[in-house]
């Protein structure tokens, strides 16, 4: 045995907290996967596709940080991605960038040719250094040459920093690249093995809070608005931050908007059927329902109509609450960014309100008209969706969708592939029952890739959620352009047991028959909709998925309840619909409501 700088790198990874590597298997890397797979801490996942790798990392990257967020764990748990040098470094960027733009944390770690051979003709070899460009939040190279102790030092730095900036909010990917000559493999009977001089650095992030100057100014700032509204972009669920919300909309009636992926859904009396009711057609959106103070914290916004409307009618304020400066002004009303973490912030103002005045204005009789008015709209979507008669409609994916929303089980987790699946379930948000313990509702929390939004890695992300999660059911809803595209997948020794595909299969591109614009073009079919025959029956057999099918509401029903059983093996349901009938009880549904 001899020692190993490599070995000694694992091992600083181990120490700060990364617990698996997904490897795609090659030659040049040989060495980190041996190193990494020699270490009894670290789980090594071998994934043949190096996309669908990466989108596994992602999947499980973001369990962790779900998890982190909820008990606050330091340091934050990491996940690694190493593949061989080459094109497979390319099949990375689609889930680098989902990483970057939904502040994943994730170690990217790449073999490489030496220097000197870079741009020589030589096999699997291209410019690797700072590859990801902006879509990395760092890019470091490793020196080629490590006899040297000084450079074995500076490596250890190297990846040091590299696992501390990716865990520094705002999280998100970091790049390592391994220039490596031969021999990639241990002499026979030689072991390479760490030296015991490593030895992690200890980080601790400030707490970032409003200095109690500023905040006086915010707090009187506060009280003085009538018009008060609060909407959650993209972010993982937090019970704290819930609470404090819900604390805020009880005791002093403020709306708290959130799309599902706001994982807001938990609070009651949210507003969550906006998709529907927020048209400017339906409602005095310019003196009813304007805000004077917009709060907004999180990530991406899926609602459209939510966003044409406050574009169209901006609040006199808008602060967005984030512990990092890299906030993106949606609405187009950015006035002030206050850096902190929104469970804090939200935390800290329901405690420092003047309970007992605001309380005794309420008893007083004083109403608080602005939040009656979101209510008695939300109230008035949410009858009507209750209420629409889907019998009296052809079978649809819009039907399915609400079946399939009503059968999740409230302690899965559900996973929402991009185009349709994670609009239709935005208008088909869940109604949990109440948890006396907590005063929340009980809900399933949802993962959606809205970094960037593609519709590849869909079925990667879900599965690698499954593996990191593995006592909840993994639910994954998904169209078949999505779940085609990413077969690969599910191409992995073994599916996780509590995984769970509910493919929603018109045949084609559904959304574009459903938004204005590319059915009236000339060539729809061909240049849109990419009709096909696919069934996942024989991916299914392939990959080792129990299959069944449903072409009505019947069969739904039926199967529905027997899947989602624990002792059900992982499985895929695949819904079968017309994509023609799908348009017209869509459009049916949508023009069918009006605010009364």
């Amino acid at each position: 045995m001899k020692p190993s700088y490599l070995a000694n790198l694992v091992a600083l990874c181990a120490q700060s907290g990364l617990k698996n590597l997904v490897l795609s298997p090659g030659s040049r890397v040989a060495p980190l996967a041996l190193a990494f797979d020699a270490h009894p801490q670290i789980q090594t996942h071998s994934v043949v596709d190096e996309r669908a790798a990466a989108f596994i990392a992602l999947g499980m990257s973001q369990q962790f940080l779900s998890q982190a967020r909820k008990i606050l764990t330091n340091p934050l748990p990491l996940v690694g991605i190493a593949c061989t040098s080459g094109s497979a470094l390319y099949n990375y960027a689609p889930a680098v960038a989902e990483a970057f733009f939904q502040q994943v944390p994730l170690l990217i770690l790449s073999a490489d040719r030496p220097p000197e051979w870079i741009n020589q003709w030589d096999g699997q070899t291209i410019f690797q250094a700072e590859i990801y460009g902006k879509h990395v939040k760092g890019s470091f190279q490793m020196p080629v040459d490590m006899a040297h102790p000084d450079a074995q030092w500076h490596a250890q730095r190297m990846m040091q920093e590299a696992i501390e900036l990716a865990r520094l909010a705002p999280c998100g990917p970091v790049h390592i690249n391994f220039p490596f000559r031969e021999p990639f493999y241990p002499e026979t009977g030689e072991t390479w093995v760490a030296d015991g001089n490593t030895q992690a650095r200890e980080f601790w992030p400030a707490r970032m809070e409003v200095p109690k100057s500023q905040w006086g100014t915010l707090l009187d700032t506060f009280l003085a608005q009538e018009k008060i509204l609060i909407i959650g972009g993209q972010h993982t669920y937090s019970p704290n931050l819930c609470k404090s919300l819900n604390l805020l909309r009880h005791d002093f009636k403020i709306p708290i908007l959130g799309d599902l992926i706001s994982n807001l859904h938990s609070i009651p009396e949210s507003i969550q059927h906006h998709d529907l009711f927020l048209r400017p057609n339906l409602g005095d959106w310019e003196g009813a329902l304007r805000p004077d103070l917009l709060i907004t914290f999180g990530l991406s916004v899926l609602s459209k109509p939510l966003k044409k409307i406050l574009r169209r009618y901006p609040p006199q304020q808008h602060w967005h609450i984030s512990p990092d400066t890299q906030v993106a002004d949606t609405f187009q009303s950015l006035t002030r960014i206050i850096q902190c973490k929104p469970e804090d912030f939200f935390e800290r103002i329901y405690g420092d309100l003047d309970f007992h005045t605001m309380l005794e204005r309420d008893e007083e009789g004083e109403e608080r008209p602005y939040y009656v008015q979101w209510q008695e709209k939300e109230e008035q979507a949410k009858q009507y969706r209750y209420h629409f008669n889907f019998e009296a409609q052809a079978w649809s994916e819009l039907e399915a969708f609400s079946l399939v929303m009503e059968a999740v089980p409230k302690h899965a987790q559900c996973h929402l592939a991009n185009s349709m699946p994670v609009r239709y379930a935005n208008l088909m948000p869940w109604e949990g029952y109440l948890e006396e313990a907590t005063g929340l509702l009980a809900q399933p929390e949802v993962f959606a890739n809205r970094g960037t939004s593609g519709i590849d890695g869909a079925n990667s992300t879900a599965l690698g959620a499954a593996l990191a999660r593995p006592d909840i059911p993994c639910v994954l809803l998904t169209g078949d352009l999505a779940f085609f595209y990413d077969r690969n997948g599910l191409w992995v020794p073994q599916i996780p047991p509590n995984l769970r595909i509910i493919l929603f299969n018109n045949q084609g591109g559904n959304i574009f028959r459903l938004i204005p614009g590319p059915r009236e073009q000339p060539g729809f079919e061909r240049l849109f909709e990419t009709p096909h025959q696919l069934k996942a029956k024989n991916t299914c057999q392939d990959m080792g998925l129990s299959y069944v099918f449903a072409q009505n509401r019947v069969d739904l029903v039926r199967y529905l309840e027997e899947f989602f059983q624990e002792a059900h093996p992982p499985g895929l349901l695949e819904i079968f619909t017309d994509r023609e009938q799908n348009a017209e009880v869509y459009h049916t549904y949508l023009q069918g409501f009006s605010l009364k």
